[in-house]
């Protein structure tokens, strides 16, 4: 977490709104200007009454006291009417500058989540990073929208006070104003002493929302175990630390008011009674008198309410940090400069040259690794859980980041490629398919989004999907439900292999693509698989080895390292790891 204050971190990174800023400021000072200028003008009524002074009928060549008091009505109107005037318009400037602010915010905040490594989210809930870009963006705009205004206009207000008492009786201003001082110290040692608190509720929050987001995304395995009782005791439980965490702030925050409360009577005491003492010396007129007790209660109750914007300003900042720690979060893997050629002028041809690397720098998962994949054939590869094959292709597209060694794709370290460039060439179908809130038609051509329907329905065949599509209650409008909840473990595989056919990369990734189909549907996807993998290089990690038989080049790993190479048959022939796997998989003790 940053050390500088959150304040100045919001400002730096809302120079681009000054203008509106200023504007907002200028508005909400000159609203609290008009808005405390009726007192004065109703002092002057009160002196031009009961003392007949004609210190307006000189200036304005107004004369007797009923043109008088009609000026000061007229002047009264025109006060109201800018009052009215520049409080709209501070209320349009605040919210409109919440809404923007609050909107880029969100946006940059996600467009830089974006860019961070898998490894950021894996160490983090995504209840908490929502709980970032939803419940702490908003409690800024809350602030925006009505504190901000409400902090400008109490200083506003005690400087435009501060200012009329020295004008008119310096004697007893001061007085009135002794205890300022000491309110502004205690808000700002406030302040401090809250800010602490509300880091810790905002945290507490977080962690909430991060159980609620885990346990709805599993909501199937809570029923299946019969877990409601048990899961709603950990909600139970965070949600208490969460209200615990805010009575604690809260108990803290409740009492700035009425501290405030007894310092603003002094200052109310001092106006009263030695300023009606100058009214009997006859320093003072009433008049001004009244201006004054009137005055020093307008001060009073914005200085009240300084202990409800203090805390929502406290909640602001506390989520502020938050948000800016994640803006401040630096990027692992930087894009490079150069770009691909034309999909169809990408070779695919990739060699890996003593790789090595581990999500734990101490424990690598492959080490030392070289092998090539030859452009325009199928590679398979092949191995026990945890030897290191999904790793693999996780380094190719560069979601992780090598520790050492080289990986060059037609010649060029990836590293030097644009991350967008070097991902579009290539079409990727993982063992965890992740389908979005839609309908199978948008999942189909999400990545590809200028396809047309007849090129979708094409992709569609080819992977051996288009079937079970048309018998969908909708066909290809059929709404899939979140991560395609709807459909089979099976029809989630085929739509992914669809989306990346359409895609028509010249590198395709099948990374346990038929490790959630039956029999039969593995048994049509490969029937398509050679018309999938023509005039483009393949690379197939697979646990089934039936679905890699006729691969032209397979690497067998163990341990992060390739063990065997070779063809499906020169390896069975080889009786090691591979034929071990082949005998278990088909139930054979030997193969013939």
């Amino acid at each position: 977490m940053s050390t500088v204050h959150p304040l100045i971190r919001l400002t730096r990174y809302a120079r681009n709104y000054r203008q509106q800023i200023w504007t907002a400021t200028t508005c909400s000072i000159l609203n609290k200007f008009f808005d405390l200028a009726p007192p004065v003008l109703i002092g002057a009524a009160i002196d031009l009454v009961l003392q007949k002074e004609n210190f307006w009928a000189n200036p304005l060549g107004v004369q007797g006291l009923p043109a008088q008091l009609f000026v000061l009505s007229a002047i009264s109107g025109v006060i109201w009417g800018l009052e009215s005037i520049f409080e709209y318009a501070y209320a349009l400037q605040w919210r409109n500058l919440a809404q923007t602010v609050q909107h880029d915010l969100r946006l940059d905040a996600y467009q830089h989540l974006q860019e961070l490594e898998l490894a950021f989210f894996e160490e983090r809930s995504s209840g908490g990073l929502m709980s970032i870009l939803s419940d702490d963006v908003n409690q800024l705009e809350r602030f925006l929208d009505g504190g901000a205004n409400e902090v400008i206009q109490v200083s506003a207000t005690i400087l435009l006070i501060g200012g009329a008492f020295f004008l008119i009786t310096p004697n007893v201003a001061w007085l009135a104003l002794a205890p300022m001082p000491f309110i502004l110290w205690g808000s700002v040692w406030f302040q401090k002493f809250l800010a602490p608190r509300y880091a810790d509720v905002r945290e507490k929050v977080g962690l909430l929302n991060g159980q609620l987001s885990n346990n709805i995304g599993g909501i199937t395995t809570i029923k299946a175990f019969v877990t409601e009782d048990y899961e709603r005791k950990r909600i139970d439980k965070e949600s208490n630390r969460y209200r615990q965490s805010n009575r604690k702030a809260i108990a803290y925050s409740a009492a700035f008011v009425p501290l405030i409360r007894i310092l603003i009577f002094i200052g109310f005491i001092a106006i009263l009674y030695y300023g009606g003492l100058e009214v009997q010396a006859q320093r003072l007129s009433v008049g001004n008198y009244s201006v004054m007790v009137y005055l020093i209660q307008r001060l009073l109750w914005p200085l009240t309410r300084l202990g409800e914007t203090l805390d929502q300003y406290q909640r602001a900042m506390a989520s502020t940090n938050r948000i800016l720690d994640l803006l401040d979060t630096p990027i692992a893997i930087h894009s490079g400069s150069k770009v691909l050629p034309d999909p169809a002028l990408v070779l695919g041809e990739i060699q890996l040259k003593d790789v090595t690397f581990g999500y734990n720098p101490n424990f690598p998962i492959v080490e030392r690794l070289s092998l090539e994949i030859a452009p325009h054939k199928t590679t398979a590869i092949v191995g026990a859980t945890g030897s290191g094959k999904s790793t693999l292709v996780k380094l190719l597209l560069r979601l992780y980041e090598i520790q050492s060694g080289n990986i060059l794709l037609d010649g060029i370290d990836i590293r030097e490629l644009e991350l967008r460039s070097l991902r579009s060439a290539m079409g990727w179908v993982s063992q965890d398919v992740f389908l979005f809130h839609g309908s199978v038609l948008e999942n189909i051509a999400y990545g590809s989004f200028d396809a047309t329907v007849e090129q979708i329905v094409e992709a569609a065949k080819i992977a051996e999907a288009h079937d079970f599509i048309q018998a969908l209650p909708q066909g290809y409008d059929t709404i899939v439900g979140e991560r395609g909840q709807k459909l089979s473990g099976g029809q989630r595989q085929r739509i992914a292999i669809a989306r990346a056919v359409l895609r028509n990369p010249p590198i395709l990734i099948l990374d346990e693509a038929t490790s959630a189909v039956d029999n039969e549907t593995e048994a049509a996807i490969q029937k398509s698989i050679d018309h999938i993998t023509q005039n483009r290089t393949t690379i197939a990690i697979a646990h089934r080895l039936s679905t890699i038989r006729n691969a032209d080049h397979i690497y067998v790993m163990d341990q992060g390292k390739v063990v065997e190479v070779g063809t499906h048959d020169q390896l069975v022939a080889l009786n090691g790891i591979y034929t071990g796997l082949w005998n278990l998989q088909t139930g054979q003790t030997h193969y013939v």
